[in-house]
């Protein structure tokens, strides 16, 4: 995934750009950046490896050097950035967040444009940001460039410009990621995450609109492009990436999930002695099932977080499991001869809640019946980089239709994506027997759209139904 901060400040930024770029560490572990503009010193741009530190520790000594009035960071997930870009505009720095499904066809027509050359990273992939900088420089201006590379680029793409003149911010065509404006007195920030500047003394200002482009000055925020009437964005930042005290087109993501628990909980019919939240993104979703069952919320288990960070978090996906599992440390005395009913907020491969089912059989509990907060993945995200998965055949459900259905067959996945039909409920029930649950039910399509408050044709559902 990833997430960007920027400052515009008639004073030194560095401070808020520091902090207002921590707050998105949930977002990325690879990669992350800052960059600022002074009017003496210029450009000054640092980036470092976070897959072993959290960002506050290798930017700590970048704070004592840079300094600057205009300033953007960011949290990378896949490529080094921001980038530092020398052109016929001009110098400028990007970063961007999204995911360019025409890579190689993109490329191909900047060769033929005379466009020279591209700097591989490990593996022979091209930055994602150096391709979307080539792009806008194919444009007489920034402002044509950023909209070139929104028309151009199939997937999405959220771009900022740090240039001497100001902060140019352009969300993706359809609004899938969204771009918050905070003002505070004698500066102005830009956020992927609004709850990321409030602690900094920025009040909320507005939000862009889809396909929108503004630029961010310490005077305020002036829109050079107006927003599209078409928006799809992620459902998947309510119930997962988001953060708790975060909100997106004025829906907090907090609120979000005790509606989705208790949509869950409003659908069925198990009576566990306790419910609980698979730590942390679980735990809204297992509060708002409490608080409509009636059953006692509680914490059978703990993640440790002290010296294990999200961002310590191997690429490697069986490593990624092993940590996973080390983080949780039980509380056996509320699980021993237990009921539990446990809230996740999704079923990707089903690995790790596989093992916490049987680490908790292993600590005393009678049953576990698990209720993930949102359907059946499907699909592999087509506009965003969610997942380190290579292959929608690592889902769960697609490995367990393939059973169904026999390989090499192309199933009709829709009747697997309605709660009513025979095909989805037997889905659901040899996923139950192969994680070993003593029962399942996810959460449905239309009462997870309920939850989120938004008409559904301004919501991207396609993990789920496949639907564009």
């Amino acid at each position: 995934m990833g997430g960007f901060f920027g400052v515009a400040s008639k004073e030194d930024c560095i401070f808020d750009l520091f902090f207002g770029t921590d707050y998105h560490s949930h977002l990325g572990t690879r990669r992350a950046g800052m960059a600022v503009y002074d009017k003496e010193e210029g450009f000054n741009r640092a980036i470092h490896n976070i897959e072993n530190a959290p960002f506050r520790t290798k930017f700590d000594k970048d704070v004592n050097t840079m300094h600057g009035n205009l300033g953007i960071g960011c949290i990378s997930d896949y490529e080094p950035q921001p980038l530092t870009v020398r052109s016929h505009h001009g110098t400028y720095v990007i970063t961007t967040v999204g995911k360019i499904n025409n890579k190689e066809a993109i490329v191909e027509e900047l060769f033929q444009n005379g466009h020279g050359h591209f700097l591989e990273m490990s593996g022979g992939d091209i930055n994602a940001t150096e391709l979307v900088a080539a792009v806008i420089n194919q444009r007489d201006n920034l402002i044509e460039g950023l909209q070139h590379a929104q028309e151009l680029i199939e997937g999405s793409m959220t771009i900022l410009l740090l240039t001497p003149k100001g902060i140019y911010a352009a969300r993706d065509r359809y609004g899938r990621t969204p771009v918050t404006i905070g003002k505070k007195e004698n500066a102005c920030c830009v956020s992927f995450e609004s709850f990321a500047y409030l602690n900094l003394g920025y009040t909320p200002e507005r939000e862009l609109g889809p396909g929108e482009i503004a630029i961010v000055t310490p005077e305020g925020v002036k829109s050079l492009v107006a927003p599209g009437k078409d928006m799809k964005i992620c459902t998947f930042l309510w119930i997962y990436y988001g953060y708790p005290s975060s909100s997106y087109e004025g829906i907090s993501v907090e609120k979000m999930r005790y509606n989705c628990g208790a949509m869950l909980a409003k659908r069925d019919d198990a009576r566990p002695d306790i419910v609980a939240g698979v730590p942390d993104s679980g735990t809204a979703h297992a509060i708002g099932y409490a608080n409509e069952s009636g059953i006692p919320f509680s914490r059978p288990f703990i993640k440790y977080t002290p010296t294990w960070p999200r961002s310590f978090m191997p690429t490697i996906q069986s490593q990624r499991n092993l940590i996973a599992k080390m983080k949780l440390i039980p509380v056996h005395d509320l699980i021993k001869d237990r009921s539990l009913l446990l809230i996740d907020d999704s079923i990707v491969r089903g690995t790790q809640l596989r093992e916490t089912t049987e680490f908790l059989y292993q600590s005393g509990a009678k049953e576990v019946h698990i209720r993930p907060a949102c359907p059946p993945l499907l699909f592999g995200c087509k506009y965003l980089n969610f997942s380190r998965s290579t292959s929608e055949m690592e889902l769960i459900a697609r490995r367990v239709i393939e059973e169904m259905e026999g390989e090499n067959k192309y199933p009709n996945l829709s009747v697997y994506a309605d709660p009513e039909s025979t095909e989805y409920k037997e889905m659901l029930e040899r996923i139950r027997v192969k994680l070993n649950f003593t029962s399942l039910r996810y959460h449905r399509l239309d009462d997870m759209i309920e939850s989120v408050g938004i008409d559904k044709c301004k919501l991207c559902t396609y993990c789920w139904d496949g639907r564009e």
